[in-house]
């Protein structure tokens, strides 16, 4: 009993230092920034979200030449996935399959936007979120998403979408069949 009593205070003593040092290692870390230090309102809000909103009803319209215009040479576009990523040509592609196999196409959003002053993502950025919806074989899909996209010099040059992929799919019908085991 002693010898239980004494290895539980050894591993409580042991876990209780590595607790503590743990504690002072992240009080220790710099603060970080403030929003207002690195957020501020852009200079270019109305021609941004235009741009932007120009470019989902092209998507949506099968205007894809319109769409394919406002993405600059490096464009890349990431989501839904977090390992889905596509550049212009791939995008476009993509939405020409979709459109081809879909009717009744309609999208609603609002947008917002704001300027990111340094780091990795300084710059202009535009949000909208809202509903998409279409039909594909008789079934209706609806659905919410979230999209933001990178701009400057009045082009797209990257983006980033998220929306529930697994949803969309079992409305249309799919069927999800465990691994054996």
């Amino acid at each position: 009993m002693k010898k239980t009593l004494a290895k539980s205070l050894i591993v409580a003593t042991l876990l209780l230092g590595i607790g503590i040092t743990s504690a002072k290692a992240q009080s220790a870390m710099d603060k970080p920034p403030r929003y207002k230090d690195m957020v501020t309102e852009n200079k270019d809000a109305e021609a941004d979200i235009k741009l932007v909103t120009d470019f989902i009803n092209a998507l949506v319209a099968n205007d894809l030449d319109k769409a394919k215009s406002v993405l600059a040479g490096n464009y890349m576009g990431y989501g839904p996935g977090p390992a889905d990523s596509a550049n212009a040509e791939q995008v476009i592609a993509s939405w020409k399959e979709n459109n081809s196999r879909n009717d009744n196409r309609k999208v609603g959003f609002l947008s917002e936007t704001f300027n990111v002053t340094s780091g990795e993502q300084a710059g202009h950025w535009v949000s909208t979120w809202g509903n998409y919806s279409f039909t594909q074989n008789g079934k209706e899909v609806k659905f919410p998403y979230q999209y933001t996209a990178h701009v400057k010099d009045g082009k797209i040059t990257a983006d980033f979408v998220y929306y529930d992929n697994l949803y969309i799919l079992k409305t249309l019908g799919y069927t999800i069949t465990p691994p054996a085991n």
